[in-house]
């Protein structure tokens, strides 16, 4: 690929990067950065960067709005962007537990909110092990009400105080 462009080549590391295991991953991300002059493809470069708030910022300099939001969600799930979800007891919700608690309460499976969520189902099943005892539940079928019951205590951007 490197013979046929530089471009191509730095996709294709992008690519590796996001199915290899986390140690490899940053190697080869940098790796990609490098192939290609940032004024000459800023878009592409944007879209291979780790740093969301850097891809972000040059998303939303390209006009691509959608490369913009989906950045700045990913940011908000990392809890950059967006507090914690308080709640009373056993400590807090981030931002992308919330997330996930919110779509399996809603009934989707481990496999419908990863595909949503551009994550392994492994992954779901991690922060849903991670979540449970958050929570005070032992299982899924518990979500729905340990979420009603923090409905009235939720703040944060979106979430109106009750």
């Amino acid at each position: 690929m490197a013979r046929l462009s530089p471009r191509f080549h730095m996709l294709v590391l992008a690519c590796e990067a996001l199915t290899a295991p986390d140690d490899a991953a940053l190697d080869l991300f940098e790796r990609a950065l490098t192939l290609v002059e940032p004024a000459d493809r800023p878009f592409d470069i944007a879209r291979a960067q780790e740093q969301l708030r850097l891809a972000s910022k040059t998303f939303e300099e390209l006009g691509a709005a959608p490369w913009a939001a989906r950045a700045m969600a990913e940011l908000r799930a990392c809890g950059h962007a967006t507090a914690a979800v308080p709640r009373q007891g056993r400590g807090a919700l981030t931002a992308q537990e919330w997330q996930i608690a919110s779509l399996a309460a809603s009934g989707l499976t481990n496999k419908q909110i990863a595909e949503r969520l551009f994550l392994s189902h492994r992954t779901i099943g991690t922060h849903l092990y991670q979540i449970y005892p958050k929570l005070g539940i032992g299982s899924r079928a518990a979500l729905p009400d340990a979420l009603a019951a923090l409905q009235p205590e939720e703040t944060g951007p979106g979430r109106p105080v009750r």
